[in-house]
């Protein structure tokens, strides 16, 4: 007998940095009311691009992308989960994803980390955007606009 297990992701954070951010018209539709905790945070090894009408995260060393560490209550977060998934247009395995859900650690403000959720651009946007995007100075979506 053969048994298959399903792959459960794991429960974490979501480290948000454009429109979800508090304020922003995705946080407000998604978010509210749905969140424990809302704090400044960092993601280290990545660089922000301009989008239309969104920023991409990029992994890429040295860089830092600003944003805001976002804990879901637990009544919400699988619906949450699948809701932030279908925004992203995180499909796995399709090539015409726009973002890759991956786990990261980001940096609070006080210093300490935290294992959380990131929405990356898909390797295909990612490599259009090394090749012409434009890069968002500093990290930080809301600073540039």
């Amino acid at each position: 007998m053969i048994s298959s297990i399903s792959a459960v992701p794991p429960v974490l954070p979501f480290f948000v940095y454009g429109t979800l951010r508090p304020g922003e018209p995705h946080h407000d539709l998604l978010l509210r009311g749905r969140t424990r905790a809302e704090e400044p945070a960092r993601l280290p090894g990545a660089v922000l691009y301009e989008g239309p009408g969104y920023p991409y995260a990029v992994e890429e060393p040295g860089g830092v992308v600003h944003g805001e560490l976002v804990t879901a209550l637990p009544a919400a977060y699988g619906e949450l989960l699948a809701e932030l998934d279908r925004l992203e247009e995180y499909v796995p395995g399709d090539p015409r994803r726009l973002y890759d859900r991956v786990e990261r650690d980001v940096v609070r403000a006080d210093g300490s980390s935290a294992h959380a959720w990131v929405y990356v651009a898909a390797p295909a946007i990612a490599a259009r955007l090394r090749a012409g995007g434009r890069i968002i100075a500093g990290g930080d979506w809301r600073a540039c606009r």
